[in-house]
């Protein structure tokens, strides 16, 4: 079993992570479980004072965001780095408006997803 793939902390610091442990609570799933939902690039992690936690904006009641690991997807498969990826979800776009991460949990993923296809080209 690989390691789990951890981010930078490049978030601002009143981003609320949400830890692992709380992670697999949250969504039904063991904690191993979660690991292979971010090694398999379906979440992203960051390490922040020595631990592992995935940023609670990601979560929607007791799942993930619609359209997120689509989108991670999208900007890994288009050689971002996870580091860029969680930048550009937390980064406000006066166009969207807010910030990806806020569009895709107001329910317009499909404008995030382009946005993310067009990047990539």
């Amino acid at each position: 079993m690989s390691a789990i793939p951890a981010a930078q902390d490049v978030l601002a610091p009143d981003v609320e992570l949400t830890p692992l442990p709380e992670v697999a609570r949250r969504l039904g799933r063991s904690v191993t479980r979660v690991h292979q939902l971010i090694r398999d690039g379906h979440l992203l992690a960051i390490r922040r004072d020595g631990e592992l936690g995935v940023p609670t904006a990601f979560f929607a009641e007791t799942d993930i965001v619609k359209g997120l690991p689509g989108t991670i997807t999208l900007l890994f498969d288009s050689g971002y780095h996870p580091d860029e990826i969680l930048r550009w979800l937390f980064t406000a776009d006066d166009t969207l408006p807010g910030t990806p991460i806020d569009a895709l949990r107001g329910d317009r993923g499909r404008e995030v997803k382009r946005r993310a296809q067009a990047m990539g080209f």
